[in-house]
């Protein structure tokens, strides 16, 4: 992606203060394309983490957050992110400014997109999704280097203005990230395949180990690097992952669907004693090795 924002520094205020806010406010500070970073938590143990390890250079209300920066990064998980934006839309508007940009980092899209599609202020919303992240949360989870090298979707971005989606390019170039461009309902449909299946699976992967724990204590001691690896993902925060299982319900649901057929298929050659059959799946899934290395 090349250079495309306007060179001069911003002023950027990021609302969430967690792995991905923190984490982009280490790396735009540190890395020249913010002149100041401003942070906006609700959690007051969180805020005062942010600033006393340097986070942020200023901890500031919602209100000032909006008045004073030239971008305001909304990091919160969707389900506030969609209530968020349109009161921001709504106070660019108030200000009468034009220069002004909001982006969201949520991982659901076609929610919050539909949410400020007749606004006014519309052209000032880039709509991302910044494909990186761990199992970790809250300000003491940020890292420098989080995103390089990783995908950034950018979604319906024909609706967003072009200085400010230049503006924004140049944002995620700086987090040295790769640009890619879709409609939000094919992201959606993208992530529900690529991610939030995952981290179901993780999640009923736990609970069932969690309930066999109960009657072999021991479980947890013989457990192996390959299960810590495929449970993982059963640490992240359930404030993130309820609102995008409800807000993506329908792919997330199919892919389910889907996921179970396998399962079934895995169950019916084990059950019968079908080396062949169990063989056959094997292999088929060993594709995966062409797409993922």
């Amino acid at each position: 992606m090349s250079q495309k924002a306007n060179s001069e520094k911003k002023i950027v205020g990021i609302i969430g203060l967690g792995l991905i806010g923190g984490s982009m406010a280490i790396d735009l500070k540190r890395r020249g394309f913010a002149s100041r970073v401003l942070g906006v938590e609700s959690d007051p143990v969180h805020a005062s983490a942010a600033k006393e390890i340097g986070l942020v250079d200023e901890i500031v209300s919602y209100e000032d957050c909006i008045s004073l920066s030239d971008i305001v990064v909304v990091a919160v998980p969707v389900g506030a992110a969609v209530k968020m934006l349109p009161d921001i839309l709504d106070r660019f508007q108030a200000q009468g400014t034009q220069d002004k940009i909001v982006i969201d980092t949520c991982s659901t899209k076609a929610h919050i997109v539909r949410s400020v599609h007749y606004h006014p202020m519309r052209p000032a919303y880039v709509a991302t999704h910044p494909m990186a992240g761990t199992e970790y949360s809250g300000p003491w989870a940020a890292m420098p280097g989080l995103f390089d090298g990783r995908a950034c979707i950018f979604a319906n971005s024909e609706e967003s203005d072009p200085k400010a989606l230049a503006t924004i390019e140049g944002l995620y170039d700086t987090l040295n990230m790769r640009p890619a461009y879709m409609n939000a309902d094919n992201h959606d449909v993208h992530t529900a395949y690529v991610s939030h299946i995952s981290h179901v699976t993780s999640f009923a992967l736990a609970l069932t180990v969690l309930d066999k724990e109960k009657d072999e204590k021991h479980i947890f001691d013989l457990a192996s690097g390959g299960f810590s690896s495929t449970v993982r993902l059963a640490k992240s925060s359930a404030d993130m992952w309820v609102p995008i299982l409800v807000q993506n319900r329908e792919n997330v649901l199919h892919v389910i669907e889907t996921y179970i057929e396998k399962m079934e298929a895995f169950r019916k050659a084990i059950e019968e004693f079908d080396e062949e059959g169990i063989r056959d799946l094997i292999e088929q899934a060993n594709r995966i090795k062409k797409i993922i290395r």
